[in-house]
């Protein structure tokens, strides 16, 4: 084959989405090859199973010894496990379930809720906006949920008839376990409890992105979800049951989360680790593809207002740690520029101090 016959392949191979590939068992293109050192990127193989993820009881973040625990997890890796949230195995299953059945409709059937040109709502692939662009290999359906006024209900699915109430109402109880959490990250740190809601806002957003992430034939070269940090205050995941492939990265190692069926998976954003003035990480993390199993997940992102200017805390700046970060709206739009060119976007608004 000849390199024009080798271009008008990747071409022809980009205008399929990824269910499609995956289906017909495709060659991923190019345009799906994780690149070497860029941003994380680069060969599975440097995975790990061997650091625990943090585990913890939000059901009892009034006890001290929790709150201890809390401050350390999300001021060395930002990210644990959390049990005790007030929701059961058999409403989360009911949850992964009705996602499950949206994403097994016809794909006509899905279209209807396809995303337009330049918009992030609704469901599709990557868009291609760049040239140094590494595309996921996903299918996912990203929704504004709160408040109601912002949600573009022309782009929510109708069948299965249920999806949209199911989703609203799980959100709503996302949303009470993140202003607790919230509350509690600020008297781990000696501040008022209100300190980071206050930074939030009244009108702070929930969104919800829901993945699939089909099998692959090459999970060697290619990524479900490539390296990158949660433009969001808080991030919370609720995994599959059975299928894993989230990876955070912990020490320089790229360490795989296991599924904990009656767990959520929290991580902190990049904003909260603005607002806690670098206290708390916001933490890298990827999906990687495996060859035989699809998998899904359904994440909910808090985000500040993005009419909010936000900023470090006041009580988390001194003498031994200066500001690190200058004050900054809407940052949403810096995190999904930067993401899509794999560049890290917190290095953008970092406050210079001189090292003399």
């Amino acid at each position: 084959m000849g390199s024009n016959d080798l271009l008008v392949s990747e071409e022809q191979s980009l205008l399929k989405s990824v269910e499609q590939m995956s289906k017909e068992g495709d060659e991923p293109p190019s345009a799906y090859h994780v690149v070497e050192g860029l941003n994380g990127f680069g060969s599975n193989k440097d995975s790990s199973t061997q650091t625990p993820i943090p585990i913890i009881d939000v059901s009892l973040l009034s006890s001290e010894d929790e709150l201890r625990k809390l401050r350390s997890a999300l001021s060395s890796a930002g990210l644990f496990q959390a049990i005790g949230h007030g929701m059961s195995v058999s409403y989360l299953d009911k949850m992964r379930e009705v996602v499950k059945q949206f994403f097994a409709l016809p794909v006509e059937e899905k279209n209807k809720c396809a995303r337009a040109v330049n918009d992030h709502e609704g469901y599709g692939c990557d868009t291609i906006v760049s040239e140094k662009q590494v595309l996921d290999w996903s299918y996912r359906m990203y929704l504004q949920v709160s408040p109601e006024e912002i949600r573009k209900l022309s782009v929510w699915p109708q069948n299965p008839p249920e999806f949209g109430e199911v989703l609203v109402e799980y959100a709503k109880k996302v949303k009470s376990i993140v202003d607790d959490l919230l509350r509690s990250m600020a008297r781990s740190l000696d501040l008022e409890e209100g300190s980071f809601l206050d930074q939030f806002g009244e009108k702070s957003t929930l969104a919800t992105r829901i993945n699939f992430y089909p099998p692959c034939s090459r999970p060697d070269l290619v990524l479900g979800c490539k390296p990158h940090t949660d433009g969001s205050g808080i991030t919370v995941l609720l995994q599959d049951k059975e299928v894993e492939g989230l990876q955070v990265q912990i020490d320089d190692k790229w360490v795989n989360v296991p599924t904990i069926p009656d767990a959520l998976f929290i991580n902190i954003g990049d904003q909260m680790q603005i607002i806690s003035n670098g206290v708390f990480k916001s933490p890298m993390h990827r999906v990687v593809t495996n060859t035989e199993k699809l998998r899904m997940s359904l994440v909910v992102f808090n985000v500040p207002d993005a009419e909010n200017e936000i900023g470090p805390v006041e009580g988390l700046i001194n003498e031994t740690r200066p500001r690190l970060y200058r004050n900054i709206k809407d940052y949403l739009m810096i995190n999904y520029s930067c993401y899509q060119e794999g560049k890290i976007p917190l290095e953008t608004i970092k406050v210079a101090h001189n090292s003399a």
